[in-house]
C-alpha cells in the first residue's frame, strides 16, 4: 500500500516520547512508503509529436477533400506504349483450298432387265423384272437389306492423316458390282449364242419357205397340164382340173406374197436380239465404271477431314461400315497451307473494315496459340438469324492464316481481333480514367493540393485504352472514380 505524504505525516525521531513496553501485543511499525513515480519528460515530447502530426493530415485531408469525411479514391498511371482499336470476330477454321470426296454415282438400270446371268430363273424369265433389282444381301454389320448399289464402306483413311495426290482413301464394297459384271458378261454370251441361232433359224425357214414356193410351182404347173386335158376327158372331170388349176395358182401367189414376210419377221427378231445385245453391252460398261469408282484415291496433297452423317438416330463422323448415298461428300482433303477463318461480323462494324487489314487470331482449343491473319474476304450482303432481332444483320469476313501451326485443323472454332488502326509511344490511359462532359472528354488529375479537372485530346481509342495527345503526361497520376472535391484551374 502506498501513502500519501500531506495525509499521512512521517514522525520525527527526536522527539519521539519514550515509553515503557508494556505487556500486550508487540506493535508493529508500519512499513516505509514506497518511492514517488516519475513521468519521462520523453515520452511526453513523443506523444506530442504524434498528436500534432495526426492534427496536420487530417486538416490536409480535409482540405482536399472539401471539409469532408476522408475519402479513398482509385487512380491510375498515364503510361506510354501501344494502342490498337479492333473489331472482334468468332468464327470456325477452314481451308479455302480443299477438295471435296464424294460417294461415286453408280449407274445402270434398276430393273435388271436382260442382266442375263442367274437373273433369268429368279426374275421368271428375260425382261420379267421392272421394278427394281430383286439381288439383296444382308448389309454390312447385320443391317438391312441392300442392293447391287448399296455403297458400303470397307475400308477409310484416318482423320488428320496426310496424303499424296493419288492415294487411296477410301474403298466400297465391290462384290455386288461384280456379281453384277459377271452376269453381264453371261448375258452377252447368251445373246451372241441366241442370234447365231435366230440367223440360222432364218436361213432353214427361208430355205423351207423357199421349197414350199416350189412345190407349189410344181403343182400349179401339173394342174394347167390336167386342164389341157379337158377335151378327152369326162365333163366332170374338166371341172375338177379347172378347180385344182386355180387352187394351186392361189397357193402359189399365198406363198410368193409371204416371201418377203417371212424374211422381215426373221430381220425383226434378230434385230430384237440385236438390241437387247447393245443393252447388255453398255450395262456391262456402265458396272466397268462402277467398279472403278468403288476405290477412291486422294485428287490433293493434304490432310483427310471426315464429314458428319446421322447414324441410328446419332450425329458422328464417317466410319468403315457405313452405307452412303451417291453423291454424298463423306470426306475432305485439305491443304493446310490455305487455312482461313470464317466468321461474321455486325453490319454496323462491318462499314470500318478494309481489305488488307490485319489481325491476331487465337483458337479456343489452344490458349497458347496465336498466329496473325490477313482480311482477304467481305461479304456484300448480310444474313439474318433466327437467334437475333430481324433487323441485325451479320457480314460474313474471311481471314487468311499467315502463319500455319500443325495442330490447327479445319472446324475448331477460333476468334480474331481485326486492327482498325495502331498508335506507338502514345500516353495510355484506360477508358474508365476518361470521362465525358457534352462530348468534350476530360480527366481528373492529381497535383500536390488536390484534384483538377483537366482537359485532354484524345487520339485512338480501343475497348479497354485510349491514347491521350494533350493534357496528359506519361507519369501523371489520374482518377478513375470522380472525386468529390475537384480544384478549378
Amino acid at each position: 500500500m502506498q501513502f500519501n505524504s500531506s495525509t499521512a505525516p512521517l514522525p520525527s525521531p527526536e522527539h519521539e516520547p519514550q515509553t515503557t513496553p508494556s505487556p500486550g501485543p508487540a506493535i508493529v511499525p508500519p512499513a516505509a512508503p514506497h518511492k514517488r513515480r516519475r513521468i519521462v519528460p520523453w515520452g511526453i515530447f513523443l506523444a506530442g509529436i504524434a498528436v500534432v502530426g495526426g492534427l496536420a493530415y487530417y486538416l490536409r485531408t480535409a482540405k482536399a477533400t472539401g471539409g469532408g469525411s476522408i475519402v479513398q479514391i482509385s487512380t491510375t498511371t498515364a503510361m506510354a506504349g501501344e494502342v490498337n482499336a479492333t473489331i472482334r470476330v468468332n468464327g470456325t477454321i477452314a481451308a479455302a483450298n480443299r477438295a471435296n470426296i464424294l460417294a461415286p454415282r453408280i449407274q445402270g438400270n434398276r430393273s435388271d432387265v436382260n442382266r442375263g446371268g442367274d437373273m433369268q430363273g429368279r426374275q421368271g424369265g428375260r425382261g420379267g423384272g421392272g421394278g427394281g433389282s430383286v439381288m439383296m444381301v444382308m448389309g454390312v454389320g447385320g443391317g438391312g437389306p441392300q442392293n447391287d448399289f448399296s455403297l458400303i464402306l470397307l475400308k477409310l483413311a484416318k482423320p488428320g492423316d496426310r496424303v499424296k495426290a493419288g492415294d487411296v482413301v477410301a474403298q466400297f464394297d465391290p462384290q455386288l458390282q461384280q456379281q453384277r459384271l459377271d452376269d453381264y458378261k453371261d448375258g452377252l454370251l447368251q445373246q451372241d449364242a441366241q442370234i447365231k441361232a435366230a440367223l440360222a433359224n432364218m436361213q432353214a425357214q427361208r430355205e423351207q419357205h423357199t421349197q414350199q414356193v416350189r412345190r407349189a410351182r410344181a403343182s400349179w404347173d401339173k394342174a394347167v397340164q390336167d386342164v389341157k386335158k379337158g377335151p378327152v376327158s369326162a365333163d366332170i372331170d374338166k371341172q375338177l382340173y379347172e378347180l385344182s388349176e386355180k387352187e394351186m395358182k392361189a397357193t402359189y401367189d399365198q406363198l410368193l406374197y409371204e416371201d418377203d414376210l417371212v424374211d422381215q419377221q426373221q430381220r425383226v427378231q434378230i434385230h430384237q436380239r440385236q438390241l437387247n445385245r447393245e443393252q447388255q453391252d453398255l450395262e456391262l460398261k456402265r458396272t466397268e465404271a462402277n467398279l472403278g469408282k468403288m476405290t477412291v484415291k486422294a485428287p490433293m496433297d493434304g490432310i483427310v477431314v471426315m464429314a458428319s452423317i446421322t447414324r441410328n438416330g446419332e450425329f458422328g463422323q464417317v466410319r468403315e461400315g457405313d452405307e452412303v448415298r451417291p453423291g454424298q461428300p463423306f470426306m475432305y482433303i485439305v491443304d493446310p497451307r490455305s487455312m482461313v477463318l470464317d466468321a461474321g461480323v455486325n453490319q454496323v462494324d462491318a462499314e470500318k473494315l478494309r481489305l488488307g487489314m490485319k489481325a491476331r487470331i487465337r483458337l479456343d482449343a489452344y490458349s497458347d496459340i496465336e498466329v496473325s491473319g490477313t482480311l482477304i474476304g467481305i461479304g456484300a450482303m448480310s444474313k439474318t438469324s433466327t437467334f437475333r432481332a430481324g433487323y441485325v444483320g451479320e457480314i460474313p469476313v474471311k481471314v487468311r492464316l499467315d502463319k500455319m501451326d500443325e495442330r490447327i485443323i479445319p472446324d475448331l472454332t477460333a476468334s480474331a481481333e481485326i486492327v482498325l488502326g495502331s498508335e506507338f509511344n502514345a500516353v495510355l490511359l484506360p477508358r474508365t480514367a476518361i470521362f465525358e462532359d457534352n462530348g468534350n472528354p476530360f480527366v481528373f488529375l492529381q497535383k500536390p493540393d488536390g484534384w483538377v479537372r483537366q482537359p485532354v485530346n484524345l487520339g485512338l481509342t480501343s475497348f479497354t485504352t485510349a491514347a491521350v495527345k494533350s493534357g496528359v503526361q506519361k507519369g501523371d497520376v489520374v482518377a478513375i472514380e470522380r472525386p468529390s472535391f475537384v480544384r478549378s484551374l
